[in-house]
């Protein structure tokens, strides 16, 4: 937002003008990419244990009973991997950060040398590179940080993210993974209740790949077509092997 004075007015009155700049960018956030990555499974794996099975065993309620059992076990292990994953990023960006406090200590003159390497890259020179050079290197939290985010190209995460990503992971997985066994919750015979699992998981995937590019800043049309695409495909090999293994003709 920026204020200034313009040419005096006839009754010899400055009125400032008020200029307003509003800058819209999108970030995916940690909770986005959980939901995503969740979701995403959860509508296709167990769409395709259901629909594996359902042709060798005729009555819905052993296929809902070993869909069910599935999305227990699949949410833990997703949860589980979320939760690892957000682990590991807290512990390599604390041992990247104490191998930088190192060798500030060690070698600062090379050091040094990488941040005149970093700002020159952004065409500084001379007196103003040494000056931002001293001026970043004379508190040795702020060097680190420096280092950390430019040198290395680390963020610091959020140690509180893990146990809650390996929720919304897990939580999506299991929210996605009932969307395909609903029919088979209400119709008895699994062949009928296949066609509608079919029906569901497709606009289910519609629908997550629309909001998915609604929250990410894509085409929502082009997010949807793709997310149904891949989700697809995905899922008709999947329910390919199942029926395989099953032993089923299909």
């Amino acid at each position: 937002m920026t204020d200034f004075q313009p040419a005096p007015s006839r009754t010899g009155i400055r009125r400032p003008i008020r200029w307003t700049h509003n800058e819209h960018h999108f970030a995916a956030s940690d909770a986005v990419r959980d939901v995503i990555i969740g979701m995403s499974d959860g509508l296709t794996v167990p769409f395709a244990l259901a629909a594996g099975i359902s042709g060798a065993i005729a009555a819905s309620h052993i296929v809902v009973t070993a869909g069910i059992a599935e999305l227990a076990a699949g949410g833990i292990s997703m949860g589980l991997g979320g939760y690892l994953a957000a682990r590991s990023d807290v512990d390599h960006y604390d041992s990247e950060r104490r191998r930088e406090y190192e060798e500030t200590n060690a070698v600062p003159d090379e050091e040094r040398r990488e941040i005149e390497t970093i700002f020159a890259g952004y065409g500084i020179d001379g007196d103003a590179l040494k000056q931002l050079v001293d001026t970043v290197t004379a508190d040795k939290k702020h060097w680190v940080d420096f280092m950390m985010r430019f040198e290395l190209g680390l963020e610091k995460p959020d140690p509180r993210r893990a146990p809650l990503s390996a929720v919304r992971i897990g939580g999506s997985y299991v929210v996605g993974g009932l969307l395909p066994l609903l029919p088979y919750m209400l119709v008895p015979q699994s062949q009928q209740a296949l066609w509608g699992s079919i029906v569901v998981t497709f606009a289910a995937l519609v629908a997550f790949g629309a909001l998915k590019g609604k929250f990410t800043g894509s085409p929502i049309v082009r997010s949807a077509i793709e997310t149904a695409a891949i989700g697809g495909v995905a899922a008709a090999v999947a329910f390919a092997l199942a029926r395989l293994v099953s032993g089923s003709p299909g």
